[in-house]
This record gives structure tokens, C-alpha cells and sequence, in this order.
């Protein structure tokens, strides 16, 4: 079924990738493997996979080196491998273009079932219900009708809609859409979610796009 899929696997543990990529040809990917940052750039740009597996602990050119070299010229998905399950660690790679995380140790099954999740979701634009985003023109449209959003609107609705799966803190959300030496309050978001609620919400009262997780943050709800 994924016989026409290559997958580049940038791990620099023998013993991971082997089990990686065990997985993904059961799966049905063609793997394709590096243990360095500098290989990998070297067999992204020869074999231009499908998707990438990247960890980011790697020996000379680091991970995040090798996420934001490849996302000057592509929007290849990419799956970040970390021992780091800090959030700074796990935001500061999601800002470099990551599309998904996984923190080690991990199951070989909980990669696949991500892998197939961020491949499925990788058709641009995006769009649910009649809302669509258009990334490139900054763009939002409501049943066909363009939307006013602020750029801070706009970039909260963009993180919420690229990871589904994720329930973003208040915090998470602060450093991605105002950077990290902001040193403003967290609870700005919430102002800016209520002002977004109002635009593309049928009932701002009853969101069915910009979900409240109680105690955490806010989640995309489709």
C-alpha cells in the first residue's frame, strides 16, 4: 500500500533505526537511513523522500540544523525523534517547521500510526467544514467568504490547525505565535482565541473549531 513511499530515517543509534526502519518496510515504506545530520542532507537532496524521521540529538549538525536547512527549500514532513520531552525543546522544533513530535522511548507502532497521520494531513490548503486556510496568502475563508483575521489570530488558528492531535498550553501557544523572549502575560491568549471564536464560530459560545481543554489550553476540534 505505501510501496511508492520514502521514508528518510535520521537516527544515529544503530540499534533505533534498525527497528525503525524493521517497522516501516513491514509497513509498506521504502526506508532510506542516516546517522549523521551531514548524510542526511545528502540523502534528502538525492532521494527526495516522502517523509522524515529526524532525531534531534545528532553528532556534528544537529537535528534542529538539519529541520531548518531543509525547510529553506521544502515542505517535506518532518517528525522530530527527541529524548528532549521538555516543551522548549519540542516548541523550538515545531517552530523550525516540524510537523509532528514523538519523545523517545517510544512504540514502533505509536511512529507508524503518527507517520500515516501526518502523510494523510500534508494536502494543502487546509480545510475543515467549510473553514480553509491558505497558508501562503495569509488567508482564511469561511464558506467561500474571505475572513478579516489579525496576524496573531491568523497564527494561532495556523498552529491549532497543523497539529490536530495536540492540545496547545497557553504557553505553547505564546511562544510560537509571539517568539520566546516575549515576556508578556500567557492569559493574552485567551483574548485573542475569543476574538478569533468570534470570527469563524457559528456560536462563539459553543466553539466547534477552537476547542477549551480545561486547565491546559486549547485544541483544533475540525
Amino acid at each position: 500500500m505505501h510501496q511508492n513511499r520514502k521514508i528518510l530515517v535520521v537516527e544515529d543509534e544503530m540499534k533505533i533505526a534498525e527497528v525503525i526502519v524493521s517497522y516501516l518496510e513491514n509497513s509498506g515504506y521504502k526506508a532510506i537511513v542516516a546517522h549523521t545530520g551531514e548524510v542526511a542532507l545528502a540523502l534528502y537532496s538525492e532521494h527526495q523522500p516522502d517523509l522524515i524521521i529526524l532525531d534531534l540529538m545528532l553528532p556534528g549538525i544537529s537535528g534542529e540544523q538539519v529541520c531548518e536547512t531543509i525547510r529553506k527549500t521544502s515542505d517535506v514532513p518532518i517528525i522530530m525523534l527527541t529524548a528532549k520531552s521538555d516543551d522548549s525543546n519540542i516548541i523550538g522544533g515545531l517552530k523550525l517547521g516540524a510537523d509532528d513530535y514523538i519523545a523517545k522511548p517510544f512504540s514502533p507502532r505509536q511512529l507508524i500510526a503518527r507517520i500515516e497521520a501526518v502523510l494523510r494531513r500534508g494536502v494543502k490548503p487546509s480545510s475543515a467544514e467549510g473553514l480553509i486556510i491558505l497558508k501562503d496568502k495569509h488567508e482564511v475563508l469561511i464558506n467561500g467568504l474571505l475572513v478579516n483575521l489579525t496576524p496573531i489570530e491568523f497564527n494561532i488558528l495556523s498552529a491549532l490547525i497543523a497539529y490536530p492531535d495536540k492540545t496547545f498550553t497557553r504557553e505553547e501557544l505564546v511562544i510560537l505565535v509571539f517568539g520566546a523572549d516575549y515576556d508578556g502575560y500567557d492569559r493574552t491568549v485567551d483574548t485573542h482565541v475569543k476574538n478569533l471564536r468570534q470570527k469563524i464560530e457559528v456560536d462563539s459560545k459553543n466553539p466547534k473549531h477552537i476547542i477549551t481543554v480545561h486547565g491546559i489550553g486549547y485544541r483544533y476540534g475540525g
